[in-house]
């Protein structure tokens, strides 16, 4: 692709606007497709940043890993950090350097497989394959994972990395994720790249590429979704493959639709990497901001209370998502994700700090700093709230048993757990 080439912006087989990007000049352009505007509908589509007019749009304070100079629901459609570990080997392998490839390139690649509903034209055509085996995935993707060998000595040709590229570079994070659609009737699983079927459930695969650490760390995943169901906390339906990969269904595939979302980092501008904005409070008032109905400012209390509770200290921006009603033209928080133990039990950390601060600490965090949060955003009942939560951490010990997770492993995360 051509430097400083425009690209489309779709949803819902309509133009949305046009991108562009100027890599001397490190800034990138927006503009609304006049038609889309005239229709005066989906008005709340990107409530922020973006602004509705239709004059060409400059960009240039999102620079940075994060955005890579795009304006931020945009680049919340590009591939984070596994996603790029893959897209760099495929790109080595057809003999292409990544540093070469701009972030439109990057969109183009992505196409009409992002999560959400965003499409991008013109797309890169990448070829499907009609089934897919999840034993043979993982073992590419732990080679994939081998950052001291290269590629012609993993062994790897650019048809297995073609499928990995395929099904694990929208998924956004750090651990290894596939997307793949599994036929309701016969059980075959598909890429899920571009199937969107009633016929089919689309899921979000964390594969199990690690057993020689000791213990599953899916495993810990699907404990605490567990738990989290049974405190109330909304959830896609999970379970685990052959006992050792986690499986989500997706929120952004439903009724044989594609359903736009963006983090709370993409729809606001707020970099997750960086602390100053990376804050409970702030994430309380983009709720409040957005209109969404006090039963989900409730229950984003009670995934914070979790977090705390439960030790899942990896609770940034991006794990936090909004799912768009197009008929209604407004958002709502979307079922929650990555609750997990997010470090490896089996080592020792001398200081660790939470992702998003509450009442200005990352650590430390007290009964009255949720108690704060609590008054401050008119949260009904949050002693019980927190009392529900603090009661759960008892299932934790017994499912993990039941798991066969190592003894270490349970008392390690366990001592971690916040009872106040």
């Amino acid at each position: 692709m051509a430097k400083n080439q425009i690209i489309s912006v779709s949803f819902n087989n309509q133009e949305i606007g046009k991108i562009g990007y100027d890599e001397d000049r490190r800034k990138s352009f927006f503009q609304y497709n006049p038609d889309f505007l005239a229709k005066d509908s989906h008005k709340r589509l990107f409530p922020y940043v973006i602004r509705r007019t239709p004059n060409v749009q400059v960009f240039s304070e999102f620079e940075g890993e994060t955005f890579r100079g795009l304006p931020p629901m945009i680049a919340d459609s590009l591939p984070d950090y596994f996603g790029n570990i893959v897209f760099k080997e495929w790109l080595e392998a057809t003999n292409k350097d990544i540093s070469n490839i701009s972030p439109l390139e990057q969109l183009a690649y992505v196409g009409q497989r992002g999560m959400g509903a965003l499409e991008f034209y013109p797309a890169k055509e990448i070829s499907s394959k009609s089934s897919i085996n999840i034993d043979e995935i993982t073992e590419v993707v732990k080679k994939v994972l081998d950052v001291k060998t290269s590629v012609k000595e993993k062994g790897l040709n650019d048809h297995s990395l073609l499928t990995i590229f395929k099904l694990g570079t929208s998924a956004g994070g750090a651990r290894p994720k596939i997307l793949v659609s599994e036929h309701k009737e016969t059980g075959q699983l598909k890429a899920g790249d571009l199937v969107i079927s009633e016929d089919y459930n689309h899921y979000l695969i964390k594969l199990s590429v690690d057993e020689h650490e000791g213990y599953s760390k899916e495993k810990v995943e699907y404990i605490y979704y567990k738990i989290a169901q049974s405190v109330d906390i909304w959830m896609m339906e999970s379970k685990m493959i052959d006992d050792k990969h986690f499986a989500t269904l997706r929120f952004d595939r439903q009724k044989g639709k594609k359903q736009h979302i963006l983090t709370a980092s993409g729809m606001t501008g707020w970099d997750y990497k960086k602390p100053e904005q990376s804050s409970y409070e702030n994430l309380f008032k983009l709720a409040v901001d957005l209109r969404l109905p006090h039963k989900d400012i409730e229950q984003l209390y009670r995934r914070m209370s979790f977090n705390v509770i439960f030790s899942n200290t990896d609770d940034h921006l991006k794990n936090f998502t909004f799912i768009y009603n197009q008929e209604k033209d407004r958002w709502n928080l979307a079922p929650a994700y990555d609750l997990t133990y997010p470090l490896d039990a089996l080592k020792n950390y001398l200081r660790v700090s939470r992702a998003m601060s509450i009442n200005g600490k990352r650590t430390g965090i007290t009964k009255d700093d949720l108690l704060y949060v609590a008054e401050q955003f008119s949260v009904k009942n949050p002693q019980a709230i927190m009392h529900e939560v603090v009661s759960a951490t008892k299932q934790f010990r017994v499912l993990a048993e039941s798991f066969d997770l190592p003894s270490k492993v349970i008392d390690k995360i366990e001592s971690e757990f916040r009872k106040f």
